[in-house]
């Protein structure tokens, strides 16, 4: 086992009486880069809670986090750009009465508003004002991690490294957060900025890059290694096109792409299985990707996501898995649509 991992031992963040002690001990924690958070295999991401894959019920959403922490989810994943706060405001309603000590939550800074000339800031004084923001939304006095999202889209990295990476890192000073990472989508962009940070950063965030379409994430794994820097792997189920139930209408991914999965999803739709579950576990499979990050927005999904965990697949799901990937998924040509969203904005924005 790897010596980075908890074992039998307990975490930190368990608490007598509050957590279910037996699901606790069922899930798998492990350090968080150079941190010392010791954080669960499976984790919640918050984007479900937002505005960006259709309505939900808040009373089921609130309920849904708060079980997910007591069945021993201690890492939660949010930020201003999910539905412009609502994302946080559900989470900080569910987190009350909820001892701080039970998990542990990242939020983010630099991306805000759907409209293109106000939708990303990495400005000094927007960020301060936003993790203020973030901090009343939530009900918290710190975050134990703040990112910068999505630095692709800075004007410059120089930015990002010189300006805003300095005020997190005061912001930290200041006690109101523990750690500072960066997330993208085009993972060469992250390497590059650890490489040019005077600024400790400790960890990075990357959505759908380790999926059953997509594993450029392993190609960079050795160099997060190397620096210990922790890896979150978000979004196994690349934004719901690899679910039964399709993807949303803005997703990126081209149509023969979008196709592809489709087949691939009815294939699985009538043999009883779900495509996003085949998908989550074969991210889980990753060792040295420190934590799954999954939206989940009900009980239903969440307590899916737990047994599949828990007990892994069937050998019937392995063969269908098999069957699909050699039929459908293998024919996959645009694996990834990286530049094409920077693209969409730099365009939109010269207009």
């Amino acid at each position: 086992m790897d010596n980075r991992s908890l074992g039998q031992t307990l975490p930190p963040t368990y608490v007598e009486g509050f957590h279910d002690l037996e699901s606790v001990k069922a899930m798998k924690y492990e350090l968080l880069g150079e941190t010392n958070l010791w954080i669960s295999k499976l984790s919640l991401g918050g984007a479900p809670f937002g505005s960006h894959y259709g309505d939900f019920n808040e009373h089921e959403a609130i309920e849904s986090i708060r079980h997910a922490i007591k069945q021993g989810i201690n890492y939660i994943d949010t930020g201003p750009w999910y539905g412009q706060g609502r994302s946080e405001t559900i989470i900080g309603k569910a987190l009350k009465g909820i001892p701080r000590q039970a998990y542990y939550i990242a939020t983010k800074i630099g991306r805000y508003e759907s409209d293109y000339e106000k939708m990303f800031d990495f400005t000094v004084e927007k960020t301060s004002k936003s993790l203020s923001k973030s901090l009343e939304l939530l009900g918290l006095e710190y975050v134990d991690v703040i990112q910068v999202h999505d630095i692709e889209f800075a004007p410059s990295l120089d930015i990002i490294t010189t300006q805003t990476l300095p005020l997190l890192s005061q912001k930290v000073s200041e006690g109101k957060a523990n750690y500072i990472g960066i997330t993208g989508y085009p993972i060469s962009i992250l390497k590059e900025c650890i490489e040019k940070s005077n600024v400790k950063i400790a960890c990075i965030l990357t959505y759908t890059r380790f999926t059953l379409i997509d594993d450029t994430l392993q190609q960079f794994l050795p160099f997060f290694k190397k620096r210990n820097i922790g890896v979150i792997n978000a979004s196994a189920p690349c934004m719901r096109l690899l679910t039964n139930e399709g993807p949303p209408e803005w997703h990126p991914a081209s149509n023969d792409t979008k196709i592809k999965c489709s087949e691939a999803a009815q294939y699985c739709k009538d043999r009883g299985v779900e495509l996003g579950k085949l998908a989550l576990w074969h991210s889980l499979q990753c060792n040295d990707i420190a934590t799954n990050l999954v939206g989940m927005q009900t009980q239903q999904q969440l307590n899916m996501n737990l047994d599949l965990y828990r007990n892994g697949i069937t050998d019937e799901e392995k063969n269908i898995l098999h069957e699909i990937q050699e039929k459908y998924l293998s024919k996959v040509v645009d694996k990834h649509w990286e530049g094409k969203e920077l693209q969409t904005y730099w365009s939109a924005m010269k207009k």
